[in-house]
């Protein structure tokens, strides 16, 4: 394409000039024809052979200078102050190279201010993959969007009740939406208030505490001053008594105002040992209906003290034991189409392995090879499909655990081959260097290690005697660490995640048997509490949270189907 340019350039060979307002542009039309429907019919069909001079209307000479220079280059600069004129002449002409551009730039630029406008924008110019990312967009970060965008004040009512009826609708707590119903409407009370019933009616008022129902939404003046509100509060209240005192079993509670919305985030639980072997199965945990799925895959290999984590839409597992091997081999699992894939194997067989994600690559660190505990430690990029070996540790562990926080890594406790670890220590990528840290308070082999709020939580494991309930928590700024409120019971090899400001562990073993009992720790409240179990009973399972899905309901629990949880009928106690 060079060629073709320099020969544009240069006025040679050209066999038509298009005319916008008083500039010329030489051009063939061949290379034209190439990039745009438009082009391609406007020089075979709506003229003649001979023809050699076009004059363009209702677009800007700067515009189709930038779609002459695709059309020879295949790029094109976008900018905040071109994107609107380039998208819609590029649509305009049917150069889809140039809309596409404009889209990844438009999906790069979303946030809470202006997800509505590129979802009003894609919609109307049709471009409906960046139409459904900037609407799921705004279900997500539905909390941010009701508060800050004023362009949520300008919603119709038809597209205000497409949102706040949809399942995907991210809200921690249902009274958020009965507050975005209260801000749309008084923004312009007069034209809106009629719309009060039928917007009350799409909110999942069985989701709000009866007080709260009581209090705020009954007394609210906009649902006094409606009549056609009493009914339906009536009816809710009626429905949410009538569960808490008669109980009845297996009675249908959730319908459409009733069952909960769908969770962005859901945790897996991959593989492990189960009734003496290893298996494969995978379970996803619905945080919102506390329910845990089975999840179909075609996988036939069973392992244990394996890592699992989540990148780019695909879990990868690494490493692991089938009661035959260590392995070295890492399957790559995608999520959209539940297809096991195996990808390049590491460099050493990694069983009891501390696996994590940083930067976009991911890091396998320590092991059992089936002879000796590995310091070693290496580094997978998707991108290329290698493996690197990076700097070693500065201790042999296996059956340690590990995580990323402000762009390190850090891995704490483990098992030597003679003692179970207190020490811990931190990977720099820019300079490859591991430094050891302050030790923990106590040795934990079997150990999990996961980051919150700017601190790294070591939990449970094996201290050589037994099995441990105790959590405590590492500052990087202080080098210290600190006591946390210990788990209701004592479990090592679990799976652990944080999901909406909740640490989760689920399985393990706790000194007697495997278990598939799943805690909550509420980091606000400071209070541990049991969740729905799993189906099955699993230690040396692993652990980890997937979002952005566009099928998350394929690892949701099925919303027409649900019956109420002990999580939930707690939560109207």
């Amino acid at each position: 394409m060079s060629v073709y340019n320099e020969l544009r350039l240069e006025q040679k060979l050209c066999d038509a000039v298009i005319r916008v307002d008083n500039v010329t542009f030489p051009v063939h039309k061949i290379i034209l024809c190439n990039c745009s429907t438009y082009f391609k019919a406007l020089f075979t069909i709506w003229s003649t052979p001979d023809s050699q001079d076009f004059h363009i209307p209702d677009v800007s000479p700067d515009i189709m200078k930038l779609i002459i220079e695709f059309a020879y280059t295949d790029s094109v600069h976008v900018t905040q102050e071109n994107i609107q004129e380039l998208f819609v002449s590029a649509d305009k002409f049917d150069v889809q190279g140039i809309v596409q551009a404009c889209c990844s730039f438009l999906e790069a630029l979303l946030s809470p201010r202006n997800c509505i406008s590129i979802w009003w924008f894609t919609d109307f110019y049709y471009t409906p993959k960046l139409n459904q990312k900037a609407f799921l967009y705004m279900m997500n970060y539905f909390e941010a969007v009701a508060s800050t965008s004023e362009e949520f004040l300008l919603l119709s009512i038809q597209e205000l009740v497409k949102i706040i009826e949809n399942d995907q609708l991210n809200v921690r707590q249902e009274k958020t939406v009965f507050g975005a119903i209260v801000r749309w409407v008084c923004h312009a009370t007069e034209e809106r208030k009629e719309y009060i019933p039928l917007l009350l009616s799409t909110v999942r008022l069985a989701l709000m505490s009866p007080k709260f129902l009581t209090d705020v939404v009954r007394n609210s003046e906009l649902v006094l001053a409606n009549k056609e509100c009493r009914p339906i509060l009536i009816k809710k209240l009626a429905a949410m008594l009538d569960f808490q005192t008669k109980m009845v079993p297996g009675s249908s509670f959730y319908n459409t105002l009733d069952r909960p919305r769908l969770s962005p985030t859901i945790m897996l639980a991959v593989g492990g040992w189960s009734a003496g072997r290893p298996i494969n199965s995978i379970e996803a945990y619905d945080v919102r209906a506390d329910r845990w799925i089975n999840v179909p895959n075609n996988d036939e290999t069973p392992r244990a003290y394996h890592g699992a984590v989540f990148l780019h839409g695909s879990v990868y597992c690494v490493g692991g034991f089938d009661n035959v091997q260590q392995f070295r081999s890492v399957h790559r699992f995608d999520l959209a189409t539940h297809i096991w894939y195996e990808v390049t194997s590491m460099h050493l067989r990694r069983c009891y392995v501390s696996v994590t994600v940083m930067d976009g690559c991911i890091y396998a660190l320590g092991g059992y090879d089936g002879r000796v505990r590995l310091r070693s430690a290496e580094r997978y990029q998707p991108s290329s499909n290698q493996w690197t070996v990076i700097a070693p540790m500065h201790e042999q562990r296996s059956d340690a655990h590990c995580t990323t926080l402000h762009g390190k890594l850090y891995i704490c406790g483990g098992f030597n081959g003679s003692e179970c670890l207190s020490t811990a220590e931190c990977y720099n990528p820019e300079t490859n260097q591991w430094t050891l840290i302050a030790s923990m308070d106590s040795g934990r082999s079997g150990l999990r290690v996961i980051a919150y709020a700017n601190h790294v939580f070591a939990v449970g494991g094996f201290n050589g005697t037994r099995r441990l309930d105790t959590v405590e928590a590492y500052n990087p700024n202080t080098n210290t660490w600190l006591p946390m409120p210990s788990m209701l019971n004592c479990r090592s090899n679990f799976g652990i995640a944080v999901i909406d400001d909740c640490l989760f562990v689920l399985g393990g073993y706790n000194g007697s048997r495997t278990t598939l009992e799943v805690e909550c720790y509420d980091f606000t409240a400071r209070i541990w509490s049991y969740v729905s179990g799993m189906e099955i009973s699993r230690s040396a399972l692993s652990c980890c949270t997937v979002y952005g899905l566009p099928n998350l309901a394929d690892y949701s629990a099925p919303r027409q189907a649900l019956q109420p949880s002990n999580r939930e009928e707690d939560a109207l106690e």
